[in-house]
């Protein structure tokens, strides 16, 4: 059930995904050379905590961190671990943080010192890809109408769409409807109505958009090993069109 959200549900919803912008600009720094991707979640986590909020993921059907942290062709969901980034390396941050009950949610890749050039013509694109499908939020449009936006724009720039993942609703709780997929017809699925707030995430690839599943259940690969990018906000519907609840503050 797709749920409109009241002014004091909003209220809470912006400063959540406030939170999310301040751990995403937080963590930047830190992300080079030589650091585990373990030793990013602990920053983070602490961080999130320290500022009252709640790490979301950590616990959420038995994942065990408050960070996914998804390396070169690793789609999403990577699990921190022991892992040195190295210089070459893309990485995504992707993280849901709650404040008193509501959820803010954005996933951001960035660079480890100096990628090649494929890796930062995905990585631009990928999140153009994002505000090309964010341009489609108002009220009356649906959310056909964003998918079918991110999808011409990938395919315009020749990259593959990983078609087994989706955006979504939230507030409330992390997943909520509806799901808002990266490939689509305009025109259909529901339509947006002010209140609404959904996660519009593309997750494209240099490569085929084929991925499989490693034994841990969790980590999502592309399976030609091309590297992926995924870049995510949380997006409010407004009366005339939209607000970006984790703006970048960078």
């Amino acid at each position: 059930m797709i749920t409109i959200k009241s002014d004091r549900e909003i209220e809470l919803m912006r400063k959540a995904g406030y939170l999310v912008s301040l751990m995403h600009q937080f963590i930047k720094p830190y992300i080079k050379e030589g650091i585990t991707t373990k030793e990013l979640d602990k920053l983070c986590e602490e961080f999130i905590l320290k500022h009252d909020g709640s790490c979301s993921c950590k616990g959420y059907e038995g994942f065990p961190c408050a960070l996914c942290t998804s390396i070169n062709d690793t789609v999403v969901h990577g699990i921190p671990d022991n892992t040195k980034l190295k210089n070459g390396d893309i990485i995504t941050i992707d993280v849901v943080i709650g404040y008193k009950g509501y959820q803010g949610d954005a996933a951001w890749t960035y660079a480890v010192g100096e990628v090649d050039n494929d890796k930062k013509y995905l990585m631009e694109h990928t999140e153009k890809a994002l505000l090309e499908g964010i341009k489609m939020v108002k009220p009356g449009n649906r959310i056909g109408d964003i998918s079918h936006a991110i999808e011409e724009y990938a395919n315009e720039h020749h990259l593959g769409i990983v078609h087994e993942l989706c955006g979504h609703g939230i507030g409330r709780e992390m997943h909520e409807d509806p799901e808002v997929m990266n490939y689509g017809i305009p025109n259909t699925g529901p339509r947006l109505k002010p209140g609404m707030v959904i996660c519009i995430e593309p997750m494209l690839t240099f490569g085929k958009r084929y991925i499989y599943l490693l034994d841990d259940q969790w980590t999502v690969k592309t399976q030609d090993r091309s590297p992926a990018a995924h870049y995510e906000h949380t997006v409010l519907v407004t009366d005339d069109g939209y607000e970006i609840l984790t703006p970048r503050l960078d």
